[in-house]
């Protein structure tokens, strides 16, 4: 009102009556919609029935290109999960194996307890490496070391069979996680009715520590030896090692 009497700006009719610009500007109460956002709302609704498949990027697209509306991303991903429109994704539960054997089996002597782990480490060049190891949780002594590009449970078995072989026997049980080579039916039907197996509960990776820290010593001796990007010198940095020597360090963690 004080504009059109004195016919001055509104900065200077808010300057002389000490009201801040924004409070002036601001809408009353009364003459705001109950959701200004309402009709945007619909427009989601009717869109998430015509496309199920589609999540509110798609749906952003569409209102900036086929609607022509200029609409912030992030309110279209606040609209979206506030119309409960997302679409809960199912991923499939990770397979776990089955234990012949109980899990909290003690490796009180040599030759009771074998665990089996798996790390991965990288080339010079980039490229992944797979390292199987295993160890007697009592002796704490290297038993195997497999490093190459991929291993296969047919891999595994070949190389476990000859461990047995050179051991004079299997253990009692075969300590592992649930890696897909350690799941599989090819080694649960190798180890039928010769060793018995336990696996770990996902989330309970402390029971393999010993395992662990052997390949992570092991990690480290072959990357130092390790010039090249091949497997092969890899693979021969582990025979050189002592094994010994790994033993003594994690006995004296």
């Amino acid at each position: 009102m004080l504009k059109e009497v004195l016919g001055v700006s509104e900065r200077l009719a808010c300057k002389a009556v000490g009201l801040a610009r924004s409070t002036y500007r601001r809408i009353p109460v009364a003459q705001t919609p109950a959701d200004p956002d309402a009709e945007l709302r619909r427009w989601l609704r009717d869109y998430s029935t015509k496309h199920p498949c589609h999540g509110f990027r798609r749906a952003w697209a569409a209102l900036r290109h086929d609607e022509h509306r200029d609409v912030n991303k992030k309110k279209v991903h606040r609209l979206w999960k506030e119309e409960g429109l997302q679409r809960r994704v199912h991923s499939p539960r990770k397979r776990t194996g089955q234990s012949s054997w109980p899990a909290e089996v003690a490796a009180d002597a040599p030759k009771v307890v074998w665990a089996i782990d798996f790390q991965f480490d990288s080339t010079i060049d980039g490229k992944a490496v797979k390292i199987a190891s295993m160890l007697d949780e009592h002796t704490r002594e290297s038993l195997l070391n497999i490093v190459e590009r991929s291993i296969t449970a047919e891999r595994l078995i070949e190389d476990l069979e000859k461990c047995f072989a050179a051991a004079g026997g299997p253990p009692m049980v075969l300590r592992m996680d649930n890696g897909p080579e350690l799941i599989s039916q090819a080694l649960q039907s190798f180890c039928a009715g010769k060793v018995g197996m336990t696996y770990i509960p996902p989330g309970r990776r402390g029971r393999t520590a010993t395992s662990n820290r052997l390949t992570t010593d092991y990690e480290g001796s072959a990357s130092t030896a390790t010039i090249g990007p091949t497997c092969l010198r890899l693979a021969s940095s582990s025979t050189t090692s002592s094994t010994n020597t790994i033993i003594d360090t994690v006995t004296r963690r």
